[in-house]
């Protein structure tokens, strides 16, 4: 079973620190060193690869764990804000924590990735 997108949203919620993107905005860049990795609590963002876009995601989302799992990584992708949105950051302490509290919250990280990957390779 993994987290639903509620669960998943009240998980980043806890943070209080919030970042707000209007819709267009760019959120990180493909190339740009990552350091936290994002949950969608408002809004939609799509994640956009040689200029198409790969995947639009929602509230209850999370994007940019690659940042967090694969050290002195670069961001594979652009993230741009969809519509107006409101986004709490994990860093990766932070993400570690999590993990260790609510194991399933991994397993949601790791199917949101995958899933990605997915959509990727269908691509090419």
């Amino acid at each position: 079973m993994l987290l639903e997108p509620a669960k998943t949203v009240s998980i980043f919620q806890a943070n209080q620190e919030f970042q707000r993107f209007a819709a267009g905005e760019t959120i990180f860049q493909q190339g740009e060193l990552g350091n936290v990795m994002y949950g969608i609590i408002e809004g939609e963002v799509d994640i956009v690869i040689n200029g198409k876009v790969l995947e639009t995601i929602h509230a209850g989302d999370v994007f940019g764990e690659g940042a967090l799992v694969q050290p002195e990584a670069t961001r594979a992708s652009n993230a741009v804000a969809k519509t107006d949105c409101k986004l709490a950051c994990l860093d990766k302490e932070r993400f570690l924590f999590v993990v260790q509290e609510t194991p399933m919250f991994a397993l949601h990280v790791m199917r949101s990735y995958s899933n990605r990957l997915r959509k990727f390779k269908q691509q090419f």
